[in-house]
This record gives C-alpha cells, sequence and structure tokens, in this order.
C-alpha cells in the first residue's frame, strides 16, 4: 500500500508543495491528495485588482495538477482527528472521511472581523475570490458619485483603496486605520505612499479605530461616524477554526505551533505552511500571516516530508520576512526590502516598483500553474521506519 499524503488547501503554499512533492517522491511508493474547497488556483495578491474590476485569468487545478499523478478531491473541509489520522470533507454528495499517513494543513486564512459588530452583516472583503466579486457588483452599482470606506492599515487595505480610487475617480474613498498609515515604512517610501494617496484623493483617518459598522457605514471608538456606500473590511487576517478544534497544539490565534521544520509540535505526522502555520524566523519573531513567508514555509515543509519518509538529512530553509511589495493602482509601487527586526534598509518606489510587483505576480502565476516542472527523473522511494532520520542540515 502506497505511503497516503494529504494536502489541504490548493493556495500558494498547499498547490506549490503538492506539486513539489509530486517531483520528488516514487509515485510507487506515495499517494498525493489535494483537497481544495474551489475547482480554481486563486491569485490571492490579486484579488483587490479583481474586486475593482479587472478581468483575472482562471487557472483550475484539474488542468494545474493533470499528469503529475497528484490527485485532487473538491470538497470543503470540516474537521481533522490526528489521533485517527483522518480528515472530514463535504460536497455536493454528502461527507466523507479520507485517511492520511502524512498530511500537510495549509488551509490558509481568511478576514478577521476582530470581534467589532457588523463586519458580518455588512463589511466586504477582499480575503477570497467570491468575496471579492462581491464587493466588484456592489462598487459596479455604485455609479459615479457613491462612497467607499476601507478598514484597516496594512498592505491589504492600502491596495484595495487605492486600485478602488484608480478604477472608479468619481467614488469618494476614505480609510480608517487604528494606527499611523504606512508607520512600518522607512521615510521615503511613506512620504511616497502619501503623495499617491493624496493624488487619488483617498481621505485619511488615523489613529480611528472602528467599533461599529452598520448599513451604512462605521462608528470609530471616539465616537466619528463615517458614511459610506460600501465598507470594506482588511483589518487583519484570521486562520479557519478546525485546527484549533482538531486538538492539534495552536497558539492563541489559532494557527498550527510547529517546530523548525514545520512539523506540528504535539502531532509529528502532521505539517503546517502557509498562514496557518506559527513559525518562529530566523530573527526570533514569528513570521507574519503573508505571500511572502508561505513560500519559506512550504519550502522547510516539503524538505521535511521528504527527508523524514525517505531516511534523507533534513535542510533548512532560510525561515525570514524580506520586504513589502504594495501596489498603488496599476502603474505605482512600493518595494520596501527590511532586515531582521522587520526595519527598513531601502526601498524602490514608482513604476520601477510596479514593474517589480507585476514580474512577482507574473512570474508566482506561471509557476503555480506549471507546479511539477522540472520534473526530475529519479525520485525518492519510501523509506524502512529503521532507515528514517529526522537529523537536520543547513542548506
Amino acid at each position: 500500500m502506497r505511503h497516503r499524503i494529504i494536502v489541504l488547501g490548493a493556495g500558494y503554499a498547499g498547490a506549490s508543495a503538492a506539486g513539489y512533492l509530486a517531483r520528488h517522491l516514487h509515485p510507487d511508493d506515495f499517494e498525493i491528495t489535494v483537497v481544495n474547497a474551489e475547482a480554481d488556483f486563486v491569485e490571492r495578491m490579486r484579488l483587490h485588482q479583481l474586486a475593482a474590476g479587472a478581468q483575472l485569468r482562471r487557472f483550475g487545478l484539474a488542468e494545474m495538477f493533470a499528469g503529475t499523478g497528484i490527485g485532487l478531491r473538491l470538497a470543503h473541509v470540516t474537521a481533522v482527528d490526528p489521533e485517527q489520522r483522518t480528515v472530514t470533507v463535504t460536497d455536493g454528495e454528502g461527507t466523507d472521511r479520507l485517511e492520511y499517513d502524512t498530511l500537510l494543513y495549509s488551509l490558509g486564512s481568511t478576514s478577521a472581523d476582530q470581534g467589532v459588530p457588523g463586519v458580518d452583516e455588512h463589511a466586504f472583503h477582499v480575503s477570497g475570490r467570491q468575496a471579492a466579486l462581491r464587493l466588484r457588483g456592489r462598487l459596479d452599482g455604485l455609479g459615479e458619485n457613491g462612497s467607499v470606506l476601507v478598514v484597516g492599515g496594512n498592505l491589504t487595505a492600502i491596495e484595495v483603496a487605492t486600485e478602488i480610487a484608480e478604477a472608479w475617480p468619481g467614488l469618494r474613498v476614505t480609510l480608517a486605520t487604528t494606527d499611523e498609515l504606512g508607520g512600518w515604512l522607512g521615510p521615503k517610501a511613506r512620504r511616497h505612499l502619501l503623495r499617491a494617496f493624496d493624488r487619488f484623493g483617498i481621505e485619511v483617518h488615523e489613529h480611528a479605530t472602528i467599533e461599529k459598522v452598520t448599513a451604512t457605514g462605521a462608528v470609530a471608538a471616539d465616537g466619528t461616524t463615517f458614511l459610506a456606500d460600501a465598507t470594506v473590511w482588511a483589518a487583519g487576517f484570521a486562520v479557519h477554526p478546525i485546527a484549533a478544534a482538531s486538538g492539534l497544539a495552536v497558539e492563541g490565534d489559532g494557527r498550527i505551533t510547529v517546530d523548525r521544520m514545520m512539523r506540528s509540535v504535539s502531532h509529528p505526522r502532521v505539517y503546517a505552511a502557509g498562514d496557518s502555520a506559527y513559525a518562529v524566523g530566523d530573527n526570533g519573531e514569528p513570521l507574519p500571516m503573508s505571500c511572502a513567508t508561505a513560500g519559506f514555509t512550504r519550502m522547510q515543509a516539503t524538505a521535511a516530508i521528504i527527508g523524514d519518509l525517505t531516511g534523507r538529512k533534513v535542510s533548512k530553509t532560510p525561515l525570514a520576512y524580506l520586504g513589502n511589495c504594495i501596489s498603488l493602482g496599476g502603474k505605482d509601487a512600493i518595494f520596501q526590502v527590511v532586515d531582521r527586526t522587520a526595519r527598513s534598509t531601502g526601498s524602490l518606489r514608482g513604476r520601477p516598483a510596479a514593474w517589480v510587483k507585476a514580474f512577482v505576480l507574473t512570474n508566482v502565476a506561471w509557476n503555480m500553474h506549471h507546479p511539477t516542472y522540472g520534473l526530475p527523473a529519479r525520485k525518492r522511494r519510501l523509506a524502512t521506519v529503521s532507515d528514517r532520520s529526522t537529523e537536520t542540515v543547513d542548506a
């Protein structure tokens, strides 16, 4: 019987992990199955563009995985039982229980309501394809005289606000954030950001903590009322509660607690990658939920899975957050490089930064659409239990 590997989620971490495993593990010994709720790979880094009216290319997972040996199960994950090594899924035909020998948990994250009343009922977000399309439909219906409130001051909030303002110049766009807008940026980068907001006519309210969202806008902690025809909630991410309910060791935010190799500290047959993993970076600080760090955790998780199952030493992948790449509409951006303490060491701004961002998005999309590119002729076989090693070596 082949060793069964199940990958939960086909986002940036999960889809690329499945492809990497298929490239390096022998199909006679391993069975790889990806479970995902949607039939398409979702370019989450472009969802703000989709919401603002862009036409994005669709990448069908069945097409992506065709000829790779990777199995695809389109279903919603509803439960994980790490003791029995099963995953419960539901689809249009009912409920099923899948058995695994090794699990890679990469279900990602969604918008976090932060416990604020009215967010779920009245706000829009761009954490998923259907959510972005829902916002797009609302914006299409506002005409040229509507108003939009974006809540948040992170990268997603900035990109949503500027993309909407550029696509609909007649809309009045306001951004409310608890902290200082772009406060983590270097001085030159922040000045560039604020000039972009001025150019788009986006009204900024800093130190404005939203405590309630209504059908007509939002109310801040100091009582200030922001009227808006559409409120976009971009105030952080939250992971799905499945991991916490499973009995896996998790942190307070629900992310799976992993060791340096991305193994669950409570159930070493379970690995985690992407936003689902609470991984400590090489600087001693937790890696943020970000596409920029998903690649590193994916590389470490797949290296560990291959090493653990084939008896080879596991190389260490650097775990770092290298910088911020922020779109400011279609022709402007900021690319900021940071050091180990997340402090700016320099930035690229304007059209050159926009080219860098476009190159990154195009390159990532191509890689995701070709998950087993460079398929090696020699693949690793499953080792006997006595041959397996959990040693690690530096890359």
